[in-house]
């Protein structure tokens, strides 16, 4: 694998992100793959796609600014355009933005916007839609997730076609920020972006939207990429239950389902009509304490509670073998920084009784709020982790929490809950979208001095070399202060129809990068 930094010389930078990025990444990006020869039939179109999804909410909206399920990102990304895009192998492609280069120091990037694209609406998009947009995020009073990653932007002004962005210090990875699903690019009038009516510049159609049921898209015709959106039409159902997702696809009502049932893998594989895929990435599930609160403001309760649970358990008998250990920090074994020297946690109750009594207690007793809504078996998960905790010492009461409403009422609300996350394809956009000061997704409240001054550091750094180094450290900092339980990486696992035709899976997110309506078709 080349090192993209050692790329620099007699490249532009645009030539050595477009070619590094795709070999540090394409590592990660199948996984493991069931998928038969017929999937690999040339697109064609036509037909209405129905799919099940076991995210989505009442309290959805169509603000990119909360975009945050397994069911309004795929929205997101179907109905919208992007600067950029995230490859099928895990590297940056172009969107809205045709092309890109950057200073040498990685300062100002550039960024030259694709003639004659429109919205739906017929609407021209102009350099003034992309300001305003990413601007929205960026506002003193803004509550955007997005809004610690675009932190580092002193300013946006475009010049002619060029829309140019003005950094704070280098940033090597500031491209792959402009992928973020919460960063389409909306119509906007005098500086205010219109979020509102659905228009979108994406190659579907927002037809209807009913949060926490349905969305309803028809493909538009006039998209600049002819060579995706095969569909006519997209049906997106939400149905968090399971087993009534699972029964959705063996009886034809739908033609394709995400969060499988991994119990029952093997028994849907058999069925000769359905497809199987498990597509390991940087999907992982944790168990968020709010260090602001007591009695997880101390480090030694969160240590105890992190030595406390049974990692393999969780592995063997949640995923069924679909996935990894987590050592608390949220960088996957395949990305480019990951640190394979930090000691691996286990499951060590007497380590945990130690820590108890350096916080000056005996025993615990504490809450832990779940529902499925979080992932596929957030609440057996949590039930293991309360068994496994009794031998430590501490009494862990399970809270089972509706599914309905659990990112709005629970998550971030309750001091210690279930949370997955999709990971992101580089280091710095997980690390600061989730553990950075006063980050909006920051959800175990965490606030660590040295933390923070080395992510800024590291993200300027351009010597690959002590760029690793700062990022091993940050993991280690992470795994031992952090106020996550990071116990476990699940393999994105979800089945289609035998008519969907489809080629390689990204791994950045569930379901092909979630850019399912873009990239499958009806064999």
């Amino acid at each position: 694998m080349t090192d993209k930094n050692q790329m620099t010389n007699g490249l532009t930078r645009r030539g050595f992100f477009q070619r590094s990025a795709g070999a540090g990444l394409a590592a990660s990006a199948l996984g493991t793959l069931i998928l038969p020869a017929s999937a690999r039939a040339e697109p064609k179109r036509g037909g209405t796609l129905r799919v099940a999804k076991g995210h989505g909410s009442t309290t959805d909206t169509l603000n990119p600014a909360t975009t945050e399920n397994g069911f309004t990102i795929p929205l997101a990304l179907g109905m919208h355009g992007f600067l950029a895009g995230v490859g099928v192998d895990g590297s940056f492609e172009p969107g809205l933005a045709e092309s890109w280069e950057s200073s040498a120091d990685a300062t100002t990037w550039q960024f030259k916007m694709r003639p004659g694209v429109t919205f739906h609406s017929g609407r021209a998009i102009t350099t003034d839609d992309v300001i305003a947009s990413i601007n929205y995020h960026r506002g003193e009073d803004s509550t955007s997730a997005a809004k610690s990653n675009l932190e580092p932007i002193l300013d946006i002004r475009a010049e002619g076609d060029v829309v140019i962005f003005e950094l704070a210090s280098g940033d090597a990875d500031f491209p792959f920020q402009l992928t973020d699903y919460h960063l389409p690019i909306l119509p906007s009038d005098n500086g205010e972006v219109d979020w509102r009516s659905g228009d979108g510049a994406g190659p579907y159609k927002l037809v209807e939207f009913q949060p926490g049921v349905v969305a309803r898209l028809e493909r538009y015709e006039n998209d600049w990429d002819q060579n995706r959106g095969w569909f006519d039409q997209i049906e997106m159902l939400s149905i968090i239950d399971l087993n009534a997702r699972t029964a959705a696809l063996i009886s034809g009502d739908v033609d394709a389902i995400d969060k499988l049932d991994l119990k029952t893998v093997g028994l849907i594989g058999n069925n000769p009509s359905i497809k199987v895929a498990s597509v390991g990435g940087n999907q992982h599930y944790t168990f968020a304490m709010s260090t602001n609160k007591d009695p997880y403001t101390d480090q030694n309760i969160r240590l105890a509670l992190k030595y406390a649970i049974n990692r393999q358990e969780l592995v063997d008998k949640i995923l069924f073998g679909y996935g990894t250990v987590g050592n608390d920090h949220p960088i996957g074994p395949n990305q480019r920084f990951f640190n394979a020297d930090l000691e691996q946690r286990a499951y060590d109750p007497d380590r945990a009784k130690f820590h108890l009594k350096e916080a000056g207690l005996d025993s615990l007793s504490v809450t832990l709020s779940a529902a499925d809504a979080a992932y596929p078996g957030a609440v057996d998960a949590a039930v293991l982790y309360s068994n496994s905790a009794k031998g430590a010492g501490i009494d862990l009461t399970v809270a089972r929490e509706p599914n309905d409403g659990y990112w709005s009422d629970v998550w971030m609300q309750k001091p210690f809950s279930a949370v997955y996350w999709g990971g992101r394809p580089v280091e710095d956009s997980m690390l600061t979208l989730a553990y950075s000061k006063g980050a909006a997704w920051n959800d175990t409240f965490w606030d660590n001095t040295r933390f923070n001054e080395l992510l800024v550091a590291a993200r300027a750094e351009l010597d690959t070399d002590k760029r690793r180094g700062m990022y091993h450290e940050l993991q280690a900092i992470l795994s031992e202060d952090g106020g996550a339980i990071i116990p476990m990486f699940a393999n994105y696992v979800f089945a289609t129809k035998d008519t969907i035709g489809t080629s390689d899976f990204a791994s950045n997110w569930d379901m092909d990068g979630e850019r399912w309506m873009e990239r499958w078709w009806f064999v």
